[in-house]
């Protein structure tokens, strides 16, 4: 039988076991810093999240890993100050160490015993913040619906007028005065073309959907791509074979993933070593919110479209899911806006990570939940969408 001092040192290891089994259980990057702001401990999450092993972490202090006069310094000052917890919300903490857009919450507590030394919980607040921007997506989406419909109303009807106006005028017009009937009726009929591409933010009735196979999808607008407009473009897959069917409408789907394909495609025009790579994947943990109910919808399929090109133009990307947003000179910046319309009307959000060399458009989109049975032996391989004639 141990000594009682014996039992109770073994009791401390196991207590120190455990408490080490539930910080490293914990999704969020976890440090520990002492008095000399010397960090302590690190959790699996902090490791991952500061692309370093808790070895070497513990070598160095908190500043080598955060920005120069970064608030999470100030933060901890503050706490051993007040000795209390004190948080700081939306704070960047990017650097070319630990990488780009790296926006966290961050939950400051004093340790208990231990003078001086304090806990940092850093929260990263990307999904976050692109589910919020996706949500003002869909409100600019639904203003351009609106838009679109006062359009088609308002202005066809005129068109239609100028346009045989300028009809009966050729009948008795001269050659030189032809030419300019002609410039009249095809600026009309132009005219057209955008109503109806914007007519279909306006269309606001439920979609048919079932359960469809997201790599036939995928291999359908592969080819599609491969015989037209990436013919010199070298495209590669990343697929999880047991993902389960994806809920939705195979037409608007073939469209959405050749919409981003023609634009990754545009985005390679001058890289000479161009590569577009469709990958699929399942992650678990992502919900989302429906408005006016208490469900929050799981979006557990993850579609990424993403290419080696020169990246997406900061000035641009928070808003590059809005209408009339675009690099092109002769685009009309409707195609990612209607892009962001298809996948919202599945339920589902749309991301866009970017950065010179990798930019990555995410769709991340529920699952069907039905009985596996009622998919196996369908024919997956339907009447696919044409490719998109003006991207965003």
């Amino acid at each position: 039988m141990p000594a009682p001092e014996e039992g109770g040192m073994t009791a401390v290891r196991n207590g120190k076991a455990e408490a080490r089994q539930v910080l490293d259980s914990l999704p969020h990057p976890v440090l520990m810093v002492n008095v000399e702001n010397r960090v302590a401990y690190a959790n699996l999450a902090a490791e991952s999240f500061f692309r370093s092993s808790a070895s070497f972490l513990t070598r160095y202090d908190l500043d080598h890993y955060v920005p120069f006069g970064s608030p999470v310094l100030t933060l901890v000052e503050q706490v051993r100050v007040a000795d209390s917890s004190i948080n700081e919300y939306k704070v960047d903490i990017s650097s070319p160490r630990i990488g780009k857009e790296k926006v966290v919450d961050v939950y400051a507590s004093p340790v208990v015993d231990r003078p001086g030394a304090v806990v940092l919980m850093f929260q990263p607040r990307t999904m976050a913040d692109k589910i919020d921007r996706q949500l003002t997506h869909r409100g600019a989406a639904r203003t351009v619906m609106g838009l679109a419909a006062m359009l088609a109303h308002e202005i066809k009807n005129p068109l239609s007028g100028i346009r045989g106006a300028a009809q009966l005028l050729e009948m008795s017009a001269s050659d030189d005065d032809r030419a300019l009937t002609r410039l009249i009726t095809d600026e009309a009929d132009r005219i057209v073309k955008i109503v109806d591409r914007m007519e279909v933010f306006s269309d606001d009735r439920p979609i048919e959907r079932a359960p469809v196979n997201i790599h036939s999808v995928l291999e359908h607008v592969k080819r599609l791509s491969k015989s037209g407009f990436a013919r010199s473009i070298k495209i590669s897959e990343e697929y999880d074979p047991s993902l389960p069917p994806v809920y939705g409408n195979r037409d608007q789907l073939i469209q959405v993933f050749l919409n981003l394909a023609k634009n990754a495609s545009e985005a390679l025009a001058d890289t000479p070593d161009a590569e577009i790579v469709f990958s699929t994947a399942f992650r678990p943990g992502i919900h989302l919110s429906v408005q006016g109910s208490s469900e929050k919808v799981s979006l557990p399929l993850e579609f990424c479209v993403r290419d080696n090109g020169p990246g997406v133009p900061d000035e641009i990307r928070s808003y590059i899911f809005d209408p009339f947003v675009t690099t092109k000179t002769n685009g009309s910046g409707l195609g990612l806006a209607l892009v962001a319309k298809i996948v919202g009307d599945h339920g589902g959000v749309i991301e866009c990570d970017s950065e010179p060399r990798k930019t990555v458009f995410r769709i991340l989109l529920p699952a069907w939940r039905g009985q596996v049975g009622e998919f196996e032996g369908e024919d997956v391989e339907t009447a696919g969408a044409t490719a998109p004639e003006e991207e965003a």
